[in-house]
Order: C-alpha cells, then sequence, then structure tokens
C-alpha cells in the first residue's frame, strides 16, 4: 500500500516542481519585449439606440489592449467604454458612441488600439435594435412557436396513417427520419463551425466544436444505456426530439439575429423557410412509436421539447447573443442528434433482421429523407 502511493503521489509531485522551476527560471523572460503584442480585436454585437451607436467587444490578443480613438464616416468620434482601462486578453466591454446614425444608411467604424492597430466595422443598414420588453418577448415568442412547435405537430398528425401502415411502410419511415437526421447533422455541424469562425480568436477553435459533439454523443449513450439494451420506443422519440430540438435552436438564433440587425425581410424568409423545413420533423418523432400506443400528453411533451427551444434561440439571438457560446450549443446538438443517428440505424436493423422486410425500403427511405430535407431547405435564404 505504501509503495502504491509512493508510485501515485511521487510523479504528481515531480510535476509540480518542474512547473514550480520552469515559472521561476522563465527562460521565456528573454524573448519578451523583442515584438510588439499581437491584438485581436472582435465585435460581438451592436447597438443601436436613440443615444447613439454601441458596441460589444472582446479582446482576443496576447496581451492587453487600449482603444484608443474611434473613427465613424471618417470623422473622429469620443467614446465612453465600460468598464474603463485596458482590455484584458478574452475580456469584454461596451463601448458607447454618441453618434448621430441615420435611419436605413450605412456606417462605417474604425476602431484604433494605443499601437495603432484597425479594426473595421460596417453597419450595413441602421435600424434602431429592439429592447427587451414584455410586449417584445411575448411576440418573439409567438414567432418561436410557429417555427418550432406548429409545423412538429403538424408532422406529427401522420402518426394514426403511420400506425396503421405494414412493416415495409414503417421501415421506409424510419430511414426517412435516418435521412433527415443525416441531414440535420451536417447543416448543424456547419452552423457551429462558421460561429466559431466569428468568435474571438482564442475562443474561435473549431477542433473544440468537434470534442463537444462527440463527448456529447457518447455522453448521451453512456446516460441512455446504463440499463443496458436498446432505447425503449418513447425513450428514442424523446432523444430524436432532443437533438431537433437543439437544432432549432440554431435556427432560433438566425432568426433572432436577423431582426435584431434590423434584416426583417431576411428575419420573414427564414420564419416561412424554416416553419416548412420543420414539417418533417414531426414525422421523424414519432417514427419509433408506430408499435406502441403513447399518451397524447407524451405527445405534446415531445413536441414541445422540439419545438420550445427555437423560442430560447430566438431571446438568445435578439438580446444576447455571442457567437462562441452559439458554437458550443450548436456543437452540443450536433451531438445529440449524431447519438439518435446511431440508435435510429439500430433500430431498423433491428426490424430487417428477421427478413419481413427487403432493405430497399430502407434505402428508399434515407434518400428520401436527405431529398426532403434539402429541397426544403432551398426555401432558407443563405
Amino acid at each position: 500500500m505504501t509503495r502504491r502511493l509512493f508510485w501515485t503521489l511521487g510523479p504528481a509531485a515531480l510535476i509540480v516542481l518542474v512547473v514550480w522551476g520552469f515559472l521561476w527560471l522563465d527562460p521565456m523572460a528573454a524573448f519578451r519585449g523583442m515584438t510588439p503584442p499581437v491584438e485581436e480585436l472582435t465585435i460581438e454585437r451592436t447597438i443601436l439606440d436613440e443615444t447613439g451607436i454601441h458596441l460589444q467587444v472582446r479582446a482576443g490578443g496576447s496581451e492587453a489592449m487600449t482603444i484608443a480613438q474611434i473613427q465613424v464616416d471618417g470623422a473622429y468620434w469620443r467614446f465612453f467604454q465600460d468598464p474603463a482601462g485596458p482590455i484584458d486578453r478574452l475580456a469584454s466591454v461596451r463601448l458607447d458612441i454618441p453618434y448621430p446614425w441615420v435611419l436605413g444608411e450605412s456606417h462605417h467604424l474604425v476602431l484604433l488600439t494605443g499601437t495603432g492597430a484597425a479594426f473595421e466595422h460596417t453597419i450595413d443598414v441602421a435600424v434602431p435594435t429592439p429592447t427587451p420588453d414584455a410586449a417584445l418577448l411575448q411576440t418573439y415568442a409567438l414567432v418561436g412557436v410557429f417555427v418550432g412547435v406548429v409545423p412538429v405537430v403538424l408532422g406529427m398528425l401522420f402518426f394514426p396513417a403511420m400506425r396503421s401502415a405494414g412493416p415495409a411502410t414503417t421501415v421506409f419511415v424510419l430511414a426517412l427520419t435516418l435521412g433527415l437526421l443525416a441531414f440535420l447533422l451536417v447543416d448543424t455541424m456547419s452552423e457551429a463551425l462558421e460561429l466559431a469562425s466569428e468568435a474571438a480568436a482564442p475562443l474561435a477553435v473549431p477542433e473544440l466544436v468537434w470534442l463537444v459533439a462527440v463527448a456529447t454523443t457518447g455522453g448521451l449513450f453512456a446516460a441512455g444505456r446504463r440499463n443496458g439494451g436498446a432505447l425503449e420506443p418513447m425513450a428514442l422519440a424523446g432523444a430524436i426530439a432532443l437533438g431537433i430540438g437543439l437544432h432549432n435552436l440554431g435556427e432560433g438564433l438566425a432568426i433572432g439575429s436577423a431582426f435584431a440587425s434590423g434584416s426583417a425581410a431576411l428575419g420573414s424568409f427564414l420564419v416561412i423557410g424554416f416553419t416548412l423545413h420543420n414539417i418533417t420533423e414531426g414525422i421523424g418523432i414519432v417514427a419509433p412509436l408506430t408499435a406502441s400506443r403513447p399518451r397524447l400528453l407524451a405527445l405534446a411533451g415531445l413536441a414541445a421539447l422540439a419545438g420550445l427551444p427555437a423560442v430560447a434561440g430566438l431571446w438568445a439571438g435578439a438580446f444576447a447573443f455571442a457567437p462562441h457560446w452559439g458554437a458550443l450549443a450548436l456543437a452540443v446538438g450536433a451531438g445529440a442528434i449524431l447519438q439518435v443517428i446511431v440508435e435510429v440505424g439500430l433500430l431498423i436493423r433491428r426490424r430487417l433482421a428477421d427478413g419481413s422486410v427487403q432493405p430497399m425500403p430502407a434505402l428508399a427511405g434515407g434518400m428520401a429523407g436527405v431529398a426532403l430535407m434539402y429541397l426544403t431547405a432551398l426555401i432558407v435564404p443563405a
């Protein structure tokens, strides 16, 4: 026992000693000051109101940086920083610029640091940024329900017809679910990686998106199979609804960001496109339940789990959006979808194992699912 304790604590103590010695000797001190510090600045949010232009910025350089001057449309303009002083690495501050912006016009800003580095930002169309109040929150919630919950419920209405169908049709619908989930997986990962690239430099780590997605898949597998065996039909339907709900969170982020930036036309197109796009998701949620008789309350819970995250995403996109948090949320969604893809694939395999159904319906269903999601995605503007 004593020997085992020695070989456990000995290497740990040695690691601590080596780290302490490296910090105390500081061999890298000779290289400091030879080159100017690298400065990075990311503008995460732009707010326009009657008092002027407000920017939420995050520093991403190797050392603290200072905003020395701000230029708006070619003229230097006074500004106020909260909190004041140098901006530490990864810290976020608010810049208030009392500039009389013009409704519908484009404004170009240049932020100059103390070392002379310039960071540009363009407001394409100046419109007032919506401020959160009870009425606006209610309006956005209604839009989120229309985008997320309503189309899922419409798709779930096909459940009685699916229950009365034969085994070949059931396998076809399950494969259809697999195809649409595969499309959602690729779409969610691409959105997560795109958001990660827009984050502040140290936070723009695409590898983290992949790691979070894989960790989510592993965690859901461990939680879902802790009792061994395959998932029960209702548990599988819940997993599908969860994966779709996390994807719908990303759709809400896109819609909320569009409305917050004044792109009302884009936001409206997104609402219409995502609504049509999400009808097929309801079919996928109830596909594993064709051999059972779920209660109406359970079906309502599945619809809420899949659709209501669109409301949360819309609120976050309109009032408190940050690219790195959005990327991580979508990575979790991608991991959940991947876990469901594997579970649905195993369910199809079990349905085909007895030989009563040929593989052709599964192949046709998978291709139809991908094609259906692609065709409805064409409605959504890029």
